[in-house]
């Protein structure tokens, strides 16, 4: 193990630690990886241990507060997703932005950030490029939304729950909404959470629409995210 893997995990360790936050933890990714300090294996695993981080919160949360979340969770996030995506390749077509790049990030936005493009991704038949320029344009929001959204909540008196659901509807990426919600607060990342996983199910409908709408668009592509599933067993059984 060279001298840069061995500081790569030390950091990595160090992130865990409680009274690191959220927001400097990315700061530390960002520098290292501007350093050119990373270790390429581990980015396979990163999207596993976001959901298993969120099925254990799920241990934590109580039922009567996900269903008061769900009931207005539901509604704002369909208002949500619909507006983004028709808001999304309305402005691709006035900028003259390819199709692909265009659904790609109009679907990272609405409903999950690198998740969703992800899901996209090979209904549609994107090309590499294309999936690239989306996920840099997605990533860049998510970092600048996870460091200044707490800030602005706390600036304008933004209560647990209200900055929880603002958080949810206008972050892109789960992990930058469990982040957000983490720095502000337990409420708000109970919240936050909740209702970031319910639009986070509209990845469903809107990959159907797609493929169905493609010409090129294959239905096998579509998957439902099960860990989905799994926090709400954990909310259950808590």
């Amino acid at each position: 193990m060279n001298n840069k893997s061995w500081l790569y995990w030390v950091v990595i360790c160090f992130c865990f630690l409680p009274f690191v936050s959220p927001a400097v933890a990315l700061c530390i990714g960002i520098v290292f990886s501007f350093l050119g300090i990373r270790h390429d294996s581990i980015h396979r695993y990163t999207s596993r241990v976001l959901q298993v981080s969120i099925v254990l919160l799920g241990f934590g949360m109580g039922l009567e507060e996900v269903i008061t979340a769900s009931k207005s969770g539901f509604v704002q996030t369909l208002i949500s997703v619909s507006l983004v995506m028709t808001g999304g390749i309305v402005l691709g077509r006035l900028l003259k932005v390819e199709k692909n790049t265009t659904l790609l990030i109009a679907a990272g936005t609405a409903i999950c950030g690198g998740s969703a493009i992800a899901a996209v991704a090979p209904i549609i038949k994107s090309e590499n490029y294309q999936n690239s320029f989306a996920l840099i344009v997605v990533f860049v929001l998510n970092a600048i939304a996870l460091l200044l959204f707490p800030l602005i909540g706390q600036r304008l008196g933004l209560s647990q729950e209200v900055f929880g659901n603002w958080a949810a509807i206008a972050i892109h990426d789960t992990s930058s909404v469990v982040g957000a919600g983490a720095i502000y607060g337990e409420k708000a990342l109970q919240v936050a959470t909740t209702v970031k996983l319910i639009r986070a199910l509209w990845i469903i409908p809107l990959s159907i629409v797609l493929a169905f709408f493609s010409k090129n668009g294959d239905k096998r592509s579509i998957k439902f995210p099960w860990f989905i599933l799994l926090f709400v067993a954990a909310i259950l059984f808590a």
